[in-house]
């Protein structure tokens, strides 16, 4: 799993029928400290909400066959799902 940031939603009227009625959301990769990584600062993926996430929060994000494993048929058209909102992150500092 890997930490993001909704930053939008994405509106989709054509898509695959695996994904009719599912929310979309644009996320961008986080660092374990909540701070955006250098190299994927301007990279933004969509991802599949499970959750009930909204724009501003910070997530918990799966790929691959994990994140369709959320979700009721295992091949459905799921590269990137959003399985969990942070309520908050703590981290030891580094000696």
């Amino acid at each position: 799993m890997q930490l993001a940031k909704v930053i939008g939603s994405v509106v989709s009227t054509q898509k695959s029928h695996s994904l009719t009625g599912k929310k979309l959301l644009l996320v961008q990769l986080l660092n374990a400290d909540g701070t955006h990584p250098e190299q994927e600062r301007l990279r933004e993926e969509v991802a599949v909400d499970s959750v009930g996430a909204g724009e501003g929060e910070i997530v918990l994000i799966a790929r691959g066959a994990s994140a369709r494993w959320v979700f009721s048929e295992p091949n459905e058209a799921i590269d990137l799902a959003i399985v969990g909102i942070v309520d908050s992150l703590s981290q030891t500092p580094s000696v």
